[in-house]
């Protein structure tokens, strides 16, 4: 097959870029021919206010560019992993007018929730799960604190909601969790074109020793991942079990902060993938404080 997959970076590289990457390697790997369309979102930089708004509820340039690459390559499905905010919609339009069947993964609560996490002031919060237009989010500026660009992100999903843009322009979706199926389904998507697939891993790094008496955090920094309650434990912990945390975020000073004075814990920044397999295959064990 010849497969376009689609996808818009973030400023801080995460989960979703390692998927895409690592789905791009795998088809490869089993002979499919891959053709990749990316922007990334240092572009927005450069971008007014009203530039990027317009651009997040429809890319011109985005549909253009992506018909014309559809026209010469001809793709047999277009895959898109994060459209937010500068491919936009748009993509699904370009595919549909070329006759490309188009799969979204759902690696985020974007379609449902302005912020995409379900999550505000530290608590799960499903305040715009179901609405047309999502105000809740905007009154609560959900998105980076920010009500102009949660109601950019707002009218995004109202104005595509109306048109049908994903419950007719995707042929089907991939949720990573049963739960997250759940929710989407609840939110409006048709239940019967959620399929659902775990993420994976690239390579199997085979169990470690896990000698290194220490427990281990990976993830982005940031309060959605539970950071502020895994300091908050640690503080509480009697016993003098080290914690090495890896990763980058927002609230990465205040990880430095805490290592500063809690020797027990150590702050290793970002680290290869490598590094990564063998601090895990060292640690006793990983912990998971997601809110």
């Amino acid at each position: 097959m010849r497969i376009l997959l689609c996808h818009n970076f973030y400023q801080e590289p995460g989960g979703e870029d390692q998927v895409f990457a690592d789905e791009g390697w795998l088809l490869e790997s089993h002979g499919h021919e891959v053709i990749r369309y990316t922007r990334h979102n240092d572009d927005i930089d450069r971008m007014g206010r009203w530039e990027s708004a317009r651009k997040t509820i429809w890319n011109r340039q985005t549909r253009t560019e992506l018909q014309t690459l559809i026209r010469e390559r001809r793709p047999d499905v277009m895959h898109c992993h994060n459209t937010f905010p500068l491919i936009s919609p748009s993509a699904y339009a370009a595919a549909k007018s070329e006759g490309v069947p188009v799969v979204q993964t759902l690696h985020n609560y974007r379609l449902l929730c302005p912020s995409a996490l379900f999550l505000r002031d530290g608590h799960a919060c499903e305040d715009c799960l179901g609405k047309l237009v999502a105000w809740p989010g905007v009154l609560h500026g959900c998105y980076r604190n920010n009500r102009p660009a949660t109601a950019a992100i707002a009218t995004m999903l109202a104005v595509h909601r109306v048109r049908g843009t994903w419950s007719q322009g995707v042929q089907r979706f991939i949720a990573l969790s049963e739960f997250s199926r759940r929710k989407f389904v609840q939110g409006g998507l048709p239940a019967a074109r959620i399929a659902t697939k775990a993420n994976f891993m690239r390579t199997d790094p085979q169990p470690g020793e896990g000698r290194g008496g220490f427990a281990l955090f990976v993830g982005r920094l940031a309060i959605e991942k539970g950071i502020d309650t895994l300091l908050a434990a640690w503080r509480n912990l009697p016993q003098a079990l080290p914690l090495k945390i890896v990763g980058d975020g927002p609230l990465a000073e205040q990880v430095r902060s805490a290592a500063a004075v809690d020797p027990r814990i150590s702050y290793l920044g970002r680290q290869s993938s490598s590094e990564v397999l063998s601090l895990l295959g060292d640690a006793a064990c990983l912990v998971l404080p997601s809110v």
